[in-house]
């Protein structure tokens, strides 16, 4: 027999009910075990359940909020909802956690959103940039405490190194890439000793965007950023085999701004 492998996929929708025909080709074309959805924007009582049961995506976890944020977790495998941690510290729905019952049996599954932080990187001119920061604080005293196999997935709103950036220098000031965050980052990273999978499986320096702006890139501009990101625990890295990015949806119809990314594993 075959050892059985786990597929996840996290994707950045921008509005679940506005781009329901693109997650549904997304997964009819891809198939993954489980998808963790960031930017659902809507009330719980409004995400389109029925759409991704009819799927076969039963298995669903979600906080929401009306018209922002809001994260959601679907899946083909029986999971747990066990943990919201509200990391913003101010009610907004950015973090579900999920315990897989299925193959992958025991894996815990964090979906989050991390504020994207404003304009201005300034705490003190731009409150939105210090919530940032302090989110990434509270997940990395979250993190020094985790003991179970873990795969924290989701829209960092950071793009870590130098190559994950259409330009470097001109980007050194712009949210998402300066330093501080980086810096911060990198100790939420150490506090579990975090591997990113993107960079295991497609090594820097090589070429791994998932956001661009729309108005660049429909003047044909490669101007992306990997502000979308895949960790996992040590343990559970060793056990992953591969790690995509869907970048083709960003030509479908009415696409998000980011694109999906997949790992996959053995287990």
């Amino acid at each position: 027999m075959s050892a059985p492998t786990l597929s996840v996929a996290s994707w950045n929708i921008n509005s679940v009910r506005l781009r329901m025909p693109q997650v549904a080709r997304f997964l009819t074309e891809n198939a993954p075990d489980v998808l963790c959805l960031q930017e659902i924007k809507c009330q719980e009582h409004l995400f389109p359940r029925q759409a991704f049961i009819d799927l076969g995506y039963e298995h669903i976890a979600l906080t929401g909020q009306k018209g922002y944020h809001g994260v959601a977790t679907v899946s083909r495998i029986p999971l747990r909802e066990y943990a919201r941690h509200d990391w913003q510290d101010n009610g907004e729905a950015r973090h579900v956690g999920v315990e897989l019952l299925g193959p992958g049996e025991g894996v815990i599954l964090e979906n989050v959103y991390i504020p994207a932080g404003g304009d201005l990187p300034d705490r003190e001119k731009n409150p939105k940039f210090g919530q940032k920061l302090d989110f990434l604080e509270r997940m990395t005293r979250w993190s020094e405490g985790i003991e179970r196999p873990t795969l924290l997935v989701g829209d960092f709103n950071i793009a870590p190194l130098d190559c994950d950036v259409y330009d470097h220098k001109a980007l050194l000031k712009v949210v998402s890439h300066t330093p501080i965050e980086v810096e911060t980052l990198g100790r939420l990273q150490a506090a579990h000793d975090w591997v990113d999978l993107g960079r295991k499986h497609i090594p820097a320096p090589e070429r791994n965007y998932t956001w661009w702006s729309y108005r660049t890139y429909w003047q044909g501009k490669d101007r992306g950023r990997r502000l979308d990101h895949m960790w996992a625990s040590p343990d559970l890295a060793a056990n992953s085999t591969g790690h995509k990015i869907a970048e083709h949806t960003r030509e479908w119809e009415k696409p998000s701004d980011h694109v999906p990314i997949i790992s996959e594993f053995a287990l």
